[in-house]
């Protein structure tokens, strides 16, 4: 066998072993959002109990600004969009392309978090903060805590940026990419969940 042979041989070995590594990393992310499931149900649950504790105080129908959240659901859809657009342009080996869909990605999530920050701010300085109401508290643990994931995921989006300016679109950052991927749409379908549960519902009620 000669050399050449080798050398083709054993790259194409090594690049499925990449294959299967980035194969495995990405179930096992699967297996990450299983559990986070697990802690937004817990979240879901504790609320539809809590939901109606208002001790006296405020319900859904009182502070909640449907219009407001619309906006910030809208923003957060809209990333959704642009991320995927990012995956296209992966697949089509563009590096320009998928920094400037991550960078509109995180504009979308940062204008959401910080219309959810500006919600918190308001209800704690209009006296409506976690300790008021049990319905309170299961409000904001709910939702604070989808918020804490989009910051998180706002922060592997810069790194991710930085990345694959450095270092291109490699197996790693492509696996690392679709990882991201699957957080972000899994956050935009719990996002929806909360619209409907907690302020759609609370409105109407």
């Amino acid at each position: 066998m000669s050399t050449d042979t080798l050398t083709n041989h054993n790259a194409a070995h090594a690049e499925h072993g990449h294959h299967d590594a980035g194969e495995t990393k990405v179930f096992g992310f699967w297996i990450y959002l299983m559990s986070d499931c697990i802690l937004f149900a817990s979240l879901f649950a504790t609320y539809a109990v809590l939901v109606n504790g208002t001790a006296g105080g405020p319900s859904g129908k009182d502070i909640f600004d449907l219009k407001f959240v619309l906006v910030e659901t809208f923003l957060l859809l809209f990333s959704s969009i642009t991320y995927g657009m990012a995956m296209i342009a992966m697949n089509k080996g563009k590096v320009g392309g998928v920094n400037t869909w991550l960078f509109l990605t995180f504009l979308f999530g940062l204008g959401f978090v910080a219309m959810e920050i500006y919600e918190f701010h308001h209800l704690i300085a209009e006296g409506f903060g976690p300790d008021r109401s049990a319905f309170l508290s299961s409000f904001f643990a709910l939702v604070a805590t989808h918020g804490l994931h989009v910051s998180t995921g706002l922060v592997w989006i810069i790194i991710m940026m930085i990345q694959v300016s450095k270092r291109g679109l490699t197996s790693t950052n492509k696996t690392r990419l679709m990882c991201l991927s699957l957080f972000w749409h899994f956050l935009d379908v719990v996002w929806i969940c909360v619209f409907t549960v907690v302020y759609l519902l609370g409105v109407m009620s």
